[in-house]
Order: C-alpha cells, then structure tokens, then sequence
C-alpha cells in the first residue's frame, strides 16, 4: 500500500506509467510514499545520526543543558513522558536560521524573522553537528520539491504546481523512542509513543531508524498500516498545505508512532512550507472542488501559533 519509489526512474523523461500510477494512488489514497535514489547524500545521513546518536546518548544532565534557554519546545533538547507517564521521549530541535539576523540575511522578511528569536542550541564539543543538520534541512527541501514536482506529474498538472518557492520554511526534530519494557497487552493504541497527528507543513521528508517499524500511518477506511523500515529509503508525507493547494485531493496523512523492538527508535524529521510570506489556497487545478473552510492563509499565519499549540497539548507547566 505504501509504494517505494525510485525517483531517480519516476522523475525520468521516459518513467514507465506503471510507476507514476502507482504514485498517483498513494498520493490519494495513502498520502506518503517511500523513496530511493532521492538524492540526499549517504554520507550526510550518516554523519547526522552519529552526531545526533552521541548527543542523545549524552548522561541526563549534560542533554539538560543543550535545552532551550527560554522553554522554547522547537529549539534544542528535550524530554517529555509518553501519554501514560511510563517513558521519557527525547527530541532534539533545530530551526533553519540560529537568529533573527540569520534570517533576514537570507532574505525572510524583517516581520517574520522574530520567528527565530529563541536561538538554536548546539552542543559546545561538537561544531559538525550544526554542520550536519543544516545539511539535512537544505537536503531534505530539495528533496521535498523534487517529490512535489513528482506528484504534480502524477496528477497530471502543469509543472510547477506545488513550488516551495526560492526561500522555503524548513525545520529539523530528531525523535528518540525507547525501547519497551512493560506487558504487552496486544493492543498497540495501549503502546502509543507519539500520539495520532497530522503535520501542518506541505510535506514532510522522514528518515527512520529502528528494529521494527513502529511508524504507522492511517489508511481511509480507518485502519493504520505500519511503514516498513527500508535500508537506504526516505520517507515523504503529505501535509495540511498540500491538502489545501489541492483542497482535500491530497489530504494530510494522520500517524503515530507505536512503542517495540529491541533498541531505541529515532526518527528524524524535516518539515517543508513554502516561504512564510507566502498566500496559500486551492490551486486552480483544484479550486473548483474547494470547501468553504479552504480559503488563503498565509504560510506565517500558519505556522506562527505552532507554538502555542504545541505546549498548550505537551507542555509542562514550567513552559507555559
């Protein structure tokens, strides 16, 4: 059901229609897609997960002080219990500017730039580990674009359809997963490590990692399927922009993330919008079919409360 997709042939003037149908069907119907030959160097993912698995393996304190300074939930280091209050999940957040002046160097606007007023945090003993993940940021939107001009194709729409744009809005979450330890009653809405959500971006370009494939994504009938661990493969799941650029033909995958196997899961996470300034709305190839929730946003009037959202459903009450 969860197609995996060698871009390189899907994206080739001569691609067999098999393989574009079979996109088009997953884009519909499953809404992610696994895919190799994605163009994201081998040595890059390599060299994040070692740097990210030694800060994740740091003792407890020493992880305490790479934390955000100001509480900030999408900025370095932290740690919070599943929803039962059995285990501690760990993630590790980085913004795609360290400051404000970062980013309007780039070129975001004066007026969206307080978005990156809680600075980035990095361990003081290891320079690459910035290196790496501003790597995998840039990687991981060229790759989500190359997928969204795929799915553009698959649909038969004109190119350029679902374009991110010359400055896309891009952020970086490492998950660590533990591993479990309690009975296993059978059920695994009784082994929930990360609740069922949807993602906010256009698209989400996802590498995983683990002895099981604890990643499960719902299918439209309500069942969830899980997403198999693939040496080599990344993942892209769509987003609520993209549902909205195609006003519902695409929708925003719902998944979560079920508790097993042997040894820690992580994940690694790259959200791809388009520039902040940007309007989004149903496209025209799509807008005839649009609801009257679907009108435009901006993508900064999206994103900017993610915030609030976030640790008014995780956070603790020293963050709020």
């Amino acid at each position: 059901q969860i197609p995996v997709i060698d871009l390189e042939v899907a994206l080739s003037a001569d691609a067999p229609q098999q393989v574009l149908e079979a996109v088009r069907k997953a884009a519909e119907q499953v809404w992610v897609i696994q895919v190799v030959n994605h163009g994201v160097p081998e040595n890059l993912l390599a060299d994040f997960s070692e740097r990210m698995g030694r800060v994740l393996s740091l003792p407890p304190a020493q992880k305490a002080r790479l934390a955000s300074p100001g509480g900030h939930p999408y900025r370095g280091w932290r740690q919070w219990p599943d929803d039962f209050g059995r285990l501690e999940l760990e993630r590790y957040n980085v913004a795609q500017f360290d400051k404000p002046a970062d980013a309007q160097a780039a070129g975001v606007l004066a007026e969206h730039a307080g978005l990156y007023g809680h600075p980035n945090v990095w361990p003081a003993d290891d320079g690459g580990l910035r290196m790496a993940a501003l790597g995998m940021i840039e990687a991981s939107g060229q790759l989500a674009q190359r997928v969204l001009d795929l799915y553009a194709r698959a649909l038969a729409v004109p190119a350029g359809t679902f374009a991110l744009g010359p400055l896309p809005h891009l952020r970086l979450t490492t998950n660590d997963y533990p591993t479990w330890a309690y009975p296993d009653s059978g059920r695994d809405e009784d082994k929930l490590l990360l609740l069922e959500h949807a993602d906010d971006s256009a698209l989400t370009i996802l590498a995983q990692q683990g002895d099981y494939p604890g990643l499960q994504v719902q299918l439209p009938d309500g069942s969830w399927t899980p997403v198999p661990v693939i040496p080599g493969a990344l993942q892209a799941f769509s987003g609520m922009l993209l549902a909205r650029w195609t006003a519902g033909r695409l929708r925003a995958v719902r998944h979560r993330v079920v508790a097993g196997g042997t040894m820690t899961r992580r994940s690694t996470a790259v959200f791809c919008y388009p520039g902040l300034e940007r309007v989004v709305e149903p496209l025209e190839p799509f807008a005839a079919g649009a609801s009257a929730g679907a009108g435009p946003v901006t993508v900064f009037d999206h994103v900017r409360r993610r915030v609030e959202d976030y640790l008014a459903e995780y956070g603790r009450p020293e963050q709020l």
